[in-house]
C-alpha cells in the first residue's frame, strides 16, 4: 500500500494516544515484521478504537497478507472517522483496483487529486488504473506528464515501458526499460520486463551486469528472482540448459517462500465440484442469464490463450478484454463455492449472470456484440459458468503437459500462480485441470470446446474454422492473419501472437529433460494419454 505524505503521518501522530506505539508498529511494518506489527496495532486498537491513524496501518497489514476485504472495510472506517485523510482515501483507491474495480477506484482518485494535483504517488496510480481500463493513450500521457516532472523515476519509467509493451510500442518500451535501469541497475523487474518480451535477446553486457547485481548478498528477494528468471532466459537462449535451469530453480524456490501453495485446496475444489457437477445441475430451464455475449477462452497459462484470443479478436463481432477478474470474485462471493450451485434459485443464477455482464462492461472499449475474457484459471469455474451463463461459448486450449508445465516454470507470474513455483505442485495442478474438464464433457458435452495448441500449430485454418464455429460466428479471413491485428496485449505473449504461428517452442522441454522428473510423476498418466483425458487418473502422491 502507499504510504502517507510525512505530514499527514506527523498529523496522525500528534493526536494519538500512544505515539510511540505506532511509530514502532510503522518501523515493524517497514521491516515486514507483521506478526509484531499486528501486535502492537491490537493492542493500540484496544485501547483507542477510533485511532484514524492505526486502523489505516492494520489496513496495510491485511493487504500485505492477501485479506483485501478486512483492508476495504478498516479503510472505510477509517474515512468514515475522518473523511479528510487523504492517504486511507488513496489506500482504498489501491484496493478497489487490486480488487478489479477499477471505475471505482478511478473515481476515488479523482476527487484525492482534484485536492493533491502534483501528488507523484496518486498520478502514477491513476496511469495504472486506466491502463486496467484499457484507456492506454491516456494512462501512457499521464506517465509522460510526471516524468516531465520528475525524470529521475525508475519505477515509473518500468511502468511506462509496460503499457508501451502492451499497444505493441517495443520500440519505445525497450528505452523506458533500458532508461530505469540507467538509474537503477538493481531493479530486477525492469531486467525480468525486457526478457518477457520473449524476442528480445541480452547482450553479453547485460548479462555481466545482471551477474554482478545478483553476487550482491545485500539485494532484496523481490529483485533477486527476477533477475534469477532474467537469466534464465538469457542462458535459455544461449543454449546453455543447465545454468538456465539453475536459475530457473532458484526463482521459483525463493518465489515460493513467500507465496506458498497447497495443492490439496485445488484438488478439494475439483472434487466437490465433480460431486456437485451433474446434468441436471445444467439441465435447461435451470435459470441463468441467458446473453450468449461472453466467450470464455480459459486452460492452463502459457498454453496457448493469448493467441486464441488474438485470433478471435481479428474478428469484426468480437472484442478481446483480457483476462477479467470478475468471474472468480463473483464465485466466491456469492456462498461457498462450489457447494453453493446446488442451493441457487433461477433468479439468483440470472443475477449472478447479469452481474458478471454489467462488471465485465467496464473493460468493453468498442460495440462489438462478443468479448473474450481470457483468464486461464477460469477453468476451476466453468460449473459456475454453466449454471449462470448457460448461452456463453467456452474455449478450453489445452498444450502437451510436460511442455505446458515446463514453460510455465520457466515463467514468472507476478502474483496468482503460485502453483507454478514448483514442478510436483505444477503436475498436480495439470491434472486437477483435466480432472475437472473430463468430468464436464460427461456431464455436459459439447458444451466446451476443446483446441489442442500442437493441432492449431499444424493446421491453422482447419483450426480456426472449427473455433468460428463453435463460437457461432461466420469465417473472416482476418482471423488467420491474426498478428496483423493492431490490439493491446497484457499477458506474457504479447510479442508472441504479433507474429504468424511458428512451431519452434513445441519441443522446448525436451532441453530440461534431465531436471523434471517430480514434474512427470505427478502428471502421472495424463502425458501417456494426451490429447485425451486418461481413462482413470489414479491418485495424487
Amino acid at each position: 500500500m502507499r504510504t502517507a505524505k510525512p505530514s499527514d503521518v506527523q498529523t496522525r501522530l500528534a493526536t494519538s494516544t500512544n505515539p510511540q506505539r505506532l511509530l514502532d508498529a510503522g518501523a515493524a511494518l517497514v521491516e515486514n515484521r507483521l506478526d509484531v506489527a499486528e501486535r502492537l496495532l491490537r493492542a493500540h486498537l484496544k485501547d483507542d478504537p477510533f485511532d484514524v491513524a492505526a486502523i489505516r496501518m492494520m489496513a496495510e497489514l491485511a493487504g500485505r497478507i492477501g485479506r483485501l476485504g478486512d483492508a476495504e472495510s478498516l479503510l472505510r472506517r477509517a474515512i468514515e472517522l475522518e473523511p479528510a485523510f487523504t492517504a486511507a482515501r488513496a489506500n482504498l483507491a489501491l484496493v478497489l483496483n487490486r480488487t478489479g474495480r477499477h471505475a471505482d477506484a478511478l473515481e476515488l482518485l479523482d476527487t484525492i487529486l482534484a485536492e493533491e494535483p502534483d501528488e507523484i504517488g496518486h498520478l502514477n496510480l491513476k496511469a495504472a488504473i486506466l491502463g486496467r481500463l484499457g484507456r492506454f493513450d491516456e494512462a501512457i500521457a499521464t506517465y509522460r506528464a510526471v516524468l516531465a516532472r520528475a525524470p529521475r523515476q525508475p519505477r515509473l519509467l518500468l511502468s511506462l515501458g509496460t503499457m508501451l509493451k502492451t499497444i505493441g510500442k517495443l520500440d519505445e518500451a525497450i528505452p523506458a526499460y533500458r532508461a530505469a535501469l540507467d538509474f537503477q541497475p538493481s531493479l530486477g523487474e525492469a531486467w525480468w520486463s525486457l526478457a518477457n518480451l520473449k524476442t528480445f535477446r541480452f547482450t553479453e553486457t547485460d548479462i555481466a551486469t545482471m551477474r554482478s547485481v545478483l553476487a550482491d548478498p545485500a539485494l532484496g528477494p523481490e529483485d533477486r528472482v527476477h533477475l534469477d528468471f532474467s537469466l534464465g532466459k538469457a542462458m535459455h537462449d544461449a543454449k546453455d540448459h543447465a545454468a538456465a535451469f539453475a536459475h530457473y530453480r532458484a526463482g521459483n524456490s525463493l518465489r515460493l517462500e513467500s507465496q506458498p501453495y497447497h495443492a490439496a485446496e485445488v484438488t478439494t475444489l475439483v472434487d466437490r465440484s465433480i460431486a456437485v457437477a451433474t446434468p441436471d445441475l445444467f439441465a435447461p430451464g435451470r435459470g441463468g442469464e441467458t446473453a450468449g455475449d461472453p466467450i470464455f477462452v480459459l486452460g492452463m497459462p502459457r498454453a496457448g490463450s493469448t493467441l486464441v484470443e488474438q485470433i478471435l479478436s481479428s474478428h469484426p463481432q468480437v472484442e478481446g478484454t483480457g483476462e477479467l477478474p470478475d468471474l472468480p470474485a463473483l464465485a466466491r462471493s456469492a456462498g461457498q463455492y462450489p457447494g453453493l450451485l446446488t442451493t441457487l434459485a433461477r433468479e439468483q443464477r440470472t443475477d449472478l449472470g447479469a452481474d458478471y455482464l454489467r462488471r465485465a462492461a467496464i473493460q468493453r472499449q468498442t460495440d462489438r456484440p462478443r468479448f473474450i475474457d481470457k483468464l486461464p484459471n477460469n477453468w476451476q469455474f466453468v460449473p459456475f459458468i454453466l449454471a449462470t451463463l448457460p448461452n456463453a461459448t467456452i474455449i478450453d486450449i489445452r498444450r502437451h503437459p510436460i511442455g505446458c508445465c515446463v514453460a510455465n516454470y520457466r515463467q514468472h507470474f507476478a502474483r496468482g500462480q503460485a502453483f507454478t513455483y514448483d514442478l510436483a505442485d505444477l503436475g498436480h495442478y495439470y491434472r486437477d485441470y483435466v480432472r475437472l474438464m473430463a468430468h464436464i464433457d460427461t456431464v455436459a458435452p459439447s458444451r466446451v470446446h476443446r483446441i489442442f495448441y500442437e493441432q492449431l500449430v499444424d493446421d491453422t485454418e482447419a483450426q480456426v474454422r472449427a473455433l468460428l464455429a463453435a463460437c457461432n460466428l461466420p469465417f473472416d479471413p482476418a482471423c488467420l492473419s491474426f498478428y496483423e491485428t493492431e490490439r493491446a496485449v497484457r499477458t506474457p505473449s504479447s510479442e508472441q501472437v504479433r507474429q504468424p504461428i511458428y512451431r519452434d517452442a513445441l519441443d522446448e522441454w525436451r532441453h530440461y529433460e534431465p531436471w523434471i522428473g517430480d514434474l512427470v510423476d505427478a502428471l502421472g498418466p495424463v502425458t501417456a494419454s494426451y490429447p485425451a483425458a486418461p481413462a482413470t487418473f489414479g491418485t495424487q502422491s
